[in-house]
């Protein structure tokens, strides 16, 4: 058995960057330079910061350019970019890049907003805090999982990812740790995609996961 797993909690500080965007081809442009926090931040922020108004478009690049341009079509196709999908930030930015620039082409006009609705760039700072909270073992984990809030699961599952060089999650990594009788369960919980989903939810499948392998040990 490897080390207690201690459980943190996170908040994500948003911080602008002073950069906007008013027109399809801005936002282009912009997304070439704007730093990975920024990417980062559009796409996994709504998360911690549910907008329940927008609950079909997971990413802000997709909710401005339906609000923001109009464009129920370009809304469309960056609604349906997972970052899950991509190894990294930088090739997370050239796929947003590569839809941006299709739509253009196919414009024969370049979308404006309002100068109300424009779009502001915002990257974030996350702070961390220590639950105090240390799990010696796999069943003690699974019967605190329900328990967590929302943001402790972010943090260990999701940016997880991004702050460690093979992108696996705080949960995977830590139970491979345990032994190999555990190796399964971590497959496992590495296969939720947490994208799609509210934070609830992800909440509650890795709960399920995480019973189905330890069903009588973890219910106890």
């Amino acid at each position: 058995m490897g080390d207690a797993f201690a459980l943190k909690d996170c908040a994500l500080i948003a911080i602008s960057t002073g950069k906007r965007a008013q027109n399809l081809r801005e936002l282009r442009d912009r997304m070439q330079e704007i730093p990975e926090g920024c990417i980062y931040y559009h796409f996994w922020g709504g998360l911690l910061h549910p907008r329940f108004d927008d609950p079909e478009y997971q990413n802000d690049f997709a909710a401005w350019a339906y609000h923001g341009l109009n464009d129920i079509r370009l809304a469309e196709r960056l609604g349906i970019i997972s970052p899950t999908d991509f190894p990294n930030l930088e090739d997370l930015r050239r796929e947003v890049i590569e839809v941006i620039e299709e739509r253009l082409d196919e414009s024969e006009l370049v979308p404006w907003s309002k100068v109300d609705r424009q779009f502001y760039f915002v990257h974030s700072k996350t702070v961390v805090f220590d639950t105090t909270i240390r799990v010696d073992d796999p069943v003690e984990l699974c019967r605190l999982i329900p328990h967590l809030s929302t943001s402790t699961i972010f943090y260990h599952f999701i940016d997880a990812r991004r702050r460690t060089p093979d992108r696996v999650n705080d949960f995977s990594r830590w139970l491979l740790e345990c032994g190999e009788e555990y190796a399964a369960l971590a497959r496992r919980i590495a296969d939720v995609d947490p994208y799609f989903l509210p934070l609830t939810e992800v909440r509650a499948q890795l709960s399920t996961v995480f019973q189905r392998h330890l069903p009588e040990r973890g219910s106890a």
